[in-house]
């Protein structure tokens, strides 16, 4: 048990301490939190011969799971669904994302998608075709409103009903006319006014090169900002939302993340070289651009506090699909999932050929072979038990305090 609280501990030194916490007190609440909050363990658990490894290389997202897939709206206007977290992105044998998503599944097959592991295994090999087929076809397309079926198309057409007013009346609350971040220490937490000057300062000096600051010259003025508390394996990385003019106060105000980038956990396990980057920043959101169709509006990178960020607007429609809304049914969860596994595959397509990721041919090729599929499927299948055994451990571990915040 010790080995396993060290290495979690170990990964998560130095980061913010209250959200901290909160990580670890988010990680104690169920096997898939657990494995959602632990992406290291992932890869340093992999083994180093596993036959997998000599699938493509191409550029991952590295983190792939049923909840890194949701709904944003792109520079364009419309809503697009697609992955949507980069920030583990890596170039690496393309399997690795596949068995990842694929062991998520197993292990949230009881509490988030409301069916039994045998199910959920069935779901797996049928995932694998799926995504193998995709592969074959050689095309990368999208997964917009026109294109999407089903429960993706229904949240969809959802997400384009709601407005930013929505969410601007969600997280903030009006003075005298004016709109201020409500503090709430659950999705946001107070940030001192010397930090907060600091921001405006840098995002003044970011927007003056900026094609908005010329059509709406207060547009990024920051009316406030604090530290953003979201996600379960990112908690406790230095982040921010900032409030900001936009085209006009308070209604047509927007808000913002800004979010410290982090190497790759990756990395550590990788034989395969990777490219020399500007900053960690950089990484993400060109390889961000690269898998996906189109990317989150005002996507773009920053340096602050000699440490590099990426900023995109904070939207009412991005969103992460509710499986729960599957209800237990095989056969709507099949085509939320084959949606997923095409998603990923287009995702591999879309980036090949880029620094060294296999051109679309050798995808092709490789997809029309059958011998990684099964000694795929036996990986999982061991892989999530580990994990569920390993979140046993955890749960122990935690409950007797050994976190600093357990139930004695």
């Amino acid at each position: 048990m010790s080995d396993l609280i060290n290495r979690i501990k170990k990964f998560n030194a130095n980061r913010i301490p209250q959200q901290l916490a909160r990580k670890y007190a988010g990680m104690n609440e169920n096997a898939f939190r657990f494995f959602r909050g632990s992406c290291h363990l992932f890869y340093e658990d992999l083994p180093k011969s596993i036959s997998f490894n000599s699938s493509p290389t191409t550029w991952l997202c590295g983190d792939l799971h049923l909840e890194n897939f949701g709904s944003f709206k792109a520079d364009n206007g419309m809503e697009y669904f697609d992955i949507n977290d980069f920030d583990e992105a890596a170039l690496a044998p393309c399997l690795l994302d596949v068995a990842r998503l694929l062991v998520s599944v197993v292990i949230a097959a009881e509490e988030l998608l409301q069916t039994s592991e045998v199910a959920a295994l069935e779901l797996c090999g049928s995932l694998v075709g799926i995504y193998a087929d995709t592969l074959k076809e050689g095309r990368a397309n999208m997964i917009e409103k026109r294109t999407s079926k089903g429960l993706v198309k229904d949240f969809l057409k959802l997400v384009e009903k709601r407005k930013n007013i929505e969410l601007l009346e969600k997280r903030t609350e009006k003075k005298q006319g004016k709109r201020k971040l409500i503090v709430d220490e659950v999705r946001v937490s107070k940030i001192d006014k010397e930090k907060k000057e600091q921001i405006a300062s840098i995002i003044e000096k970011w927007a003056e090169k900026s094609s908005q600051h010329q059509r709406f010259p207060d547009f990024y003025k920051v009316l406030d900002a604090g530290y953003r508390i979201a996600g379960t394996g990112s908690l406790g990385i230095e982040r921010y939302v900032l409030l900001v003019e936009g085209e006009g106060s308070p209604d047509s105000n927007l808000l913002l993340d800004l979010k410290r980038a982090q190497p790759s956990s990756l990395l550590p396990y990788l034989s395969v070289k990777q490219p020399v980057w500007k900053d960690e920043a950089t990484r993400i959101i060109e390889v961000q651009k690269r898998m996906q169709a189109f990317s989150p509006a005002l996507l773009t990178t920053l340096d602050f506090e000699d440490n590099s960020f990426w900023l995109k607007q904070l939207q009412p429609s991005q969103d992460k699909m509710d499986l729960t809304l599957c209800e237990g049914k095989i056969e709507k969860l099949y085509k939320v999932l084959k949606t997923f596994a095409q998603l990923t595959a287009y995702a591999h397509l879309r980036a090949g050929g880029r620094q060294g990721s296999a051109m679309a041919d050798e995808l092709i090729d490789f997809a029309a072979t059958d011998n990684w599929q099964k000694p795929l499927l036996d990986y999982v299948k061991g892989y999530a038990e580990q994990v569920k055994q390993d979140y046993k451990l955890y749960a122990e571990a935690y409950k007797a305090g050994d976190f600093g915040n357990g139930v004695k």
